[in-house]
């Protein structure tokens, strides 16, 4: 089922999602509509633990595999205890990243294919959201912004044809879900971005 009310980001690294969410928030805030941050992996105490584990910048033995079997179990912990609760009570619901991430980075970026990320995402994809904003970011632009980072995690010091494979997996989900992705160009300012983001969302919301 899509839920009305459940509205994710998703974006390569450095694409200024934490900005724009926390900017939308603060509109939210002054409309006084009700509503939920969270994010992937984490939201939740459970949720948070994996992600500390996959983000690891020791964890480098990790298989793909692994990885993409660590954010379907954070996904599910995430959905069951906060995310949906918080749709039953008609609370709006921003997620910063969803599914759509594991399909880019698993699916494409570590050659698991897409079909193969689904399967293990099979509960979640009862719970797809309604809308999802992609801040498109080109690989080198990301680049050269991740490069001015003072701290990085475990996926953000992976090599540039990853980078590159990401961006090339959410090319694909644009495609497969064009009715339900809206994409914000994010080579412009941060400032456009935050603008052009915050106006899909309360278009969406029916709010201005």
């Amino acid at each position: 089922m899509n839920m009305k009310n459940f509205i994710t980001f998703e974006g390569g690294e450095c694409s200024g999602k934490t900005t724009v969410i926390n900017e939308i928030e603060k509109k939210l805030k002054e409309l006084k509509i009700n509503y939920v941050l969270t994010r992937e992996p984490g939201g939740i105490r459970i949720a948070e633990d994996i992600r500390n584990i996959i983000l690891d910048i020791n964890n480098k033995e990790m298989t793909p595999e692994c990885e993409a079997l660590l954010y379907a179990a954070s996904r599910m912990q995430h959905l069951k205890e906060k995310v949906i609760p918080a749709l039953n009570s008609g609370k709006i619901v921003l997620c910063d990243r969803y599914i759509d991430s594991t399909i880019a980075y698993q699916g494409v970026a570590r050659h698991l294919g897409i079909d193969n990320v689904l399967k293990i995402n099979s509960f979640a994809l009862d719970y797809m959201p309604d809308l999802t904003i992609f801040i498109d970011v080109t690989p080198d632009v990301a680049l050269k912004r991740l490069s001015l980072r003072d701290k990085s995690d475990r996926l953000d010091l992976e090599e540039e044809e990853f980078h590159n494979n990401v961006y090339k997996g959410y090319q694909e989900v644009v495609k497969m879900y064009p009715d339900r992705v809206k994409v914000i160009n994010g080579n412009q300012t941060l400032e456009e971005v935050v603008r052009d983001c915050t106006n899909a969302v309360l278009y969406y919301l029916g709010v201005k």
